[in-house]
């Protein structure tokens, strides 16, 4: 069985424990355990050697005996959002939205987003250069 290590790739079942301890944290090592023994029927064992990988990605940590949150799931989501744009178009995001739109159309609402999204960082960026 190989394990993938990359930080921003989860398999299933460490997907679903992450986003069990993003919607508890902080909690508690024990408390996570029985959380876990009730979602998916794991051992004590299975919870902390699960939690080491999430740990030893940077994801979390365990504190004193209380897990506590190191990056967010939106940082997470966004490093791998930042990730498969780096992997399959070359870390750009016009080359990406081009070849999505060719598959789908995109709707009014979500042309008027991103052109929100975009007005908002030139404006971000138009608050940098007044430094």
């Amino acid at each position: 069985m190989v394990i993938n290590m990359h930080p921003y790739k989860l398999g299933e079942m460490e997907q679903k424990f992450a986003d069990l301890i993003w919607e508890n944290a902080p909690v508690a090592s024990g408390e996570l355990v029985k959380l876990c023994e009730k979602s998916f029927d794991w051992k004590r064992t299975t919870t902390y050697t699960m939690l080491k990988r999430l740990c030893e990605r940077n994801l979390f940590a365990n504190e004193n005996g209380t897990v506590v949150v190191r990056m967010t799931r939106e940082e997470f989501q966004a490093a791998q959002g930042e990730l498969f744009l780096n992997e399959n178009f070359g870390g750009s995001l016009p080359i990406f939205l081009a070849a999505f739109s060719r598959r789908r159309k995109l709707s009014g609402r979500e042309i008027a987003e991103l052109k929100k999204m975009i007005e908002e960082y030139e404006e971000r960026d138009d608050d940098d250069t007044d430094i």
